[in-house]
């Protein structure tokens, strides 16, 4: 897919305090950048950021950092939080990285990060780019040298040959095992609990689409 370029993305990012320019200076210590010390999920592939905005404002106990790739897309999630700030509603625990997700165990040291993301992803549905899924195995041994021992990988999509990918990785992963999984999670009184929908999950769901949802944990 290509994106399209918007001239004011670097100014808006470069003015935010919450986007991070240098994130690899505080790998290990990504703490002293919030004002609580508590427990870190990140999401990669933020989007628009209505999810990780609204996971932020309902959980102030937790630390949140949005990642995405290009500045084009971050620009959006940074405007929605600009918005809210201008409001008076910007939660304080949220920061935002514009990075690729190859570079985590780089900028996050082992075991600094408790949660990890994953709404929608580009399903790169050519075979011979499936190492360039979020959920290929390849990554997952990214998410493994970041994790905490019990940290966990939640997944959403709506694509079920990516998901049905996603699983298979996992039943050959020698790191993660799949813990719980759906393939509708709308009417999955269970892992539905405490939804928050993404701007995605709400289009695609309204077209009739069902979502599917994995947790992995670590072996």
């Amino acid at each position: 897919m290509r994106l399209r370029n918007i001239p004011r993305a670097e100014s808006v990012l470069e003015a935010c305090k919450e986007v991070v320019k240098d994130p690899e200076s505080l790998r290990g210590d990504w703490n002293q950048t919030f004002k609580k010390e508590q427990p870190l999920h990140i999401e990669i592939g933020m989007g628009k950021g209505q999810f990780l905005l609204t996971l932020a404002a309902k959980n102030p106990q937790i630390n949140y950092i949005g990642i995405e790739r290009y500045s084009s897309v971050l620009l959006r999630a940074v405007e929605k939080f600009q918005e809210l700030e201008a409001e008076g509603k910007a939660p304080a625990n949220i920061r935002f990285i514009c990075m690729d997700a190859n570079d985590l165990p780089t900028v996050f040291a082992p075991a600094e990060v408790s949660r990890i993301y994953l709404n929608f992803s580009d399903p790169w549905p050519k075979a011979r780019h499936a190492r360039r899924r979020l959920t290929s195995n390849e990554f997952f041994k990214l998410y493994d040298q970041v994790l905490t021992a019990d940290g966990t990988v939640e997944f959403k999509t709506d694509n079920r040959p990516l998901f049905d990918f996603s699983v298979e990785e996992l039943e050959t992963s020698e790191l993660f095992v799949l813990d719980q999984l759906s393939y509708d999670l709308h009417n999955d009184s269970t892992m539905n609990q405490g939804n928050i929908m993404t701007e995605y999950e709400a289009k695609f769901s309204s077209m009739g689409n069902p979502i599917c949802k994995l947790i992995a944990k670590r072996r």
